[in-house]
């Protein structure tokens, strides 16, 4: 019982069954010996095998191609992409802001939250914001992220230390590796 014709398709980046222009190509592919046939029998023998010819070396001399499924070799590649894009970390930086006079119930309350986050992984940066005359009191400010970075260091690691950026003063903590 032979089966219709799968039709003519482009893939995004191969080129398959008929679409092929080498007159003669190296097939490849499971449980298929691997010898230089032209394209007619190449594209006649993935027919009879209910599967697709994909160009998998055309720069090779005769291209290579390989017959298999595209639609599962292309699910295939997608769920790689997806598996090696989820090992990849993503740096989040969460802020906390502060303003020179911060008094001590909103420090520990800014505290609790970044002690959170560092629990979570993410990175904090915390920054003291000087608005208008204030500017006048970056000791404080100072005096306020040195306290900060006290409080914070049994679960995170201080990676850049106070530093005054224009109206901001700004210190960078990284999260402690679990063991």
């Amino acid at each position: 019982m032979q089966r219709g014709r799968r039709p003519i398709q482009r893939g995004p980046e191969h080129v398959i069954n008929e679409l092929i222009r080498a007159p003669e190509v190296r097939i490849v592919g499971d449980k298929i010996e691997s010898r230089v046939l032209s394209i007619r029998e190449a594209i006649d023998l993935a027919n009879e095998l209910d599967l697709d010819l994909v160009e998998i070396s055309p720069k090779a001399n005769p291209p290579v191609c390989k017959i298999i499924d595209y639609k599962k070799f292309l699910y295939e590649q997608k769920k790689k992409q997806k598996e090696l894009k989820s090992k990849q970390s993503k740096v989040v930086v969460k802020e906390i802001r502060f303003g020179p006079n911060t008094d001590d119930h909103d420090f520990n309350f800014k505290l609790n939250h970044a002690l959170k986050f560092l629990g979570e992984g993410f990175k904090v940066k915390a920054y003291v914001f000087f608005k208008g005359r204030t500017i006048v009191f970056k000791e404080r400010g100072e005096i306020l992220l040195l306290r900060f970075a006290q409080k914070v260091e049994e679960f995170g690691i201080i990676e850049q230390l106070p530093k005054l950026e224009g109206k901001r003063m700004i210190m960078m903590i990284n999260p402690k590796k679990k063991k």
